[in-house]
């Protein structure tokens, strides 16, 4: 089931284009990265979506609702955090999401309870916010997020100021909400490494336009990197061997070549008296497609 469809998003602020045409898709239980350099378009878009700011051209379609024809139908399954959510700091948990619960319709207390089971707060949520780590901060504002059963999920920079056990907590709720709860999630961000860990779509924005949305297995596939890292007793020698050789340190080197030519190469080594010790495929990472697509700019 399609649960967000931008169609040819277009924006202008004064005579500058910042969106051009920009269409992308988000599928129930999907979790998509949405990345780009420092303003390509990634915090317009998201506010072209909430409807916090005019569309010029182009359709946003929330459940098959247009956001600008029938807005309340629309954003009514939809929940977001932008970077902190907001939240009473001097009230506990509990109390704030009874405070939230007034925003909506039909929020029972056993909904409550559930949200609160959801996101692991259960021994900490009658607790102050202020006593709240920024991870477990980060938690309750998705149950508040997720309160009113929605089906489309939006974060802004969630993982901004956690740290490495707070991204962990975080990544793993995503992944629940997305499998147990069927939400759609969009997430925009600059923790490359994070997202290659949770999510399974990427969309990268470049100059207002999306040069590439799919499977981040298959974008990787996109990006022909044959280097090779080969690990041997001595790396004294290798330059004479192979010009086009990078020397790492005293026993590792890289070498850009095919598979089919590993073993020639292996053989000159074993000939010049060289022990190998190991042979390894450069990995990867969503890190080095983006640079590639976007020409190495620097990600906001």
């Amino acid at each position: 089931m399609t649960v967000l469809e931008c169609k040819n998003l277009k924006k202008r602020f004064g005579k500058k284009e910042v969106i051009r045409g920009v269409s992308f898709k988000l599928e129930e239980g999907d979790i998509l990265g949405f990345i780009g350099p420092n303003g390509a378009g990634k915090t317009t878009t998201i506010k072209l979506i909430l409807g916090l700011q005019g569309i010029d051209e182009g359709t946003v379609l929330i459940n098959g609702y247009d956001i600008e024809k029938d807005f309340v139908k629309a954003i009514e399954k939809v929940g977001t955090i932008v970077e902190n959510p907001d939240m009473y700091m001097y009230l506990s948990g509990k109390k704030n999401l009874l405070l939230s619960k007034n925003l909506y319709k039909n929020v029972t207390n056993e909904r409550i309870d559930e949200v609160i089971k959801l996101v692991g707060l259960e021994k900490r949520i009658y607790e102050k916010v202020k006593k709240y780590s920024l991870g477990m901060r980060q938690r309750l504002g998705i149950a508040q997020a997720i309160l009113h059963h929605p089906n489309l999920l939006i974060l802004d920079e969630p993982t901004n100021g956690l740290d490495p056990e707070g991204i962990m907590e975080l990544r793993n709720l995503l992944k629940k909400l997305a499998k147990e709860e069927k939400i759609a999630i969009l997430i925009s961000s600059h923790n490359l490494l994070e997202l290659e860990s949770f999510c399974n779509k990427v969309c990268i924005i470049k100059n207002g336009e999306i040069i590439e949305e799919s499977t981040i297995k298959e974008l990787k596939k996109t990006i022909n990197d044959s280097t090779y890292q080969i690990e041997v007793d001595d790396t004294k020698k290798i330059k004479k061997i192979f010009k086009d050789a990078e020397i790492i340190n005293e026993t590792k080197f890289t070498i850009k070549t095919t598979k089919e030519e590993i073993n020639d190469i292996l053989s000159k080594l074993i000939e010049k008296d060289i022990k190998v010790y190991g042979l390894y495929q450069k990995y990867v990472s969503l890190e080095d497609v983006f640079i590639k697509k976007t020409g190495g700019n620097i990600i906001d």
